[in-house]
């Protein structure tokens, strides 16, 4: 991917990701961590893809740095860590695959539905997957600090 293309990648996966975390009422001053952490969650998501990897495995990858990014802006700026974290992870968010799956539906080609469909569930237990587990490992983390 050229460089004017990450340029756009990254300012509308920031600005994708700040809206959202507008329109979940996150507070005016988080707005623009809330894009960063967006911002690097999806390029590291394309950076994965562009390197080879399929789409599972780069939605992990990125959701796991996204929710330990999250959990640092939470300390840094004593902010529920959901504020951050939902924002990010929306760019992840198989939104075109599920609309695509469903369009194939409409149009009667099954087998294409149910092959998206699949693809659009298994990225969004990923995504669910990877924010539990990086909360896992955060939560081991303070435990043995405490030790």
């Amino acid at each position: 991917m050229s460089g004017v293309l990450w340029i756009e990648q990254a300012v509308t996966s920031f600005i994708a990701s700040a809206a959202f975390g507008l329109i979940f009422n996150a507070p005016r001053q988080m707005l623009p961590q809330c894009g960063v952490v967006g911002m690097v969650g999806w390029l590291l998501y394309r950076s994965c893809a562009e390197m080879g990897l399929e789409a599972i495995p780069s939605t992990l990858i990125a959701v796991i740095i996204v929710a330990v990014i999250s959990q640092l802006f939470a300390k840094l700026y004593k902010t529920p860590i959901i504020v951050f974290s939902v924002a990010g992870i929306i760019p992840l968010v198989p939104g075109g695959i599920a609309y695509d799956a469903m369009r194939r539906v409409v149009e009667n080609d099954y087998d294409v539905a149910v092959q998206l469909g699949v693809k659009a569930f298994m990225i969004s237990g990923t995504i669910a997957i990877g924010l539990v587990l990086s909360e896992v490992v955060n939560q081991t983390i303070r435990r043995m600090e405490r030790l």
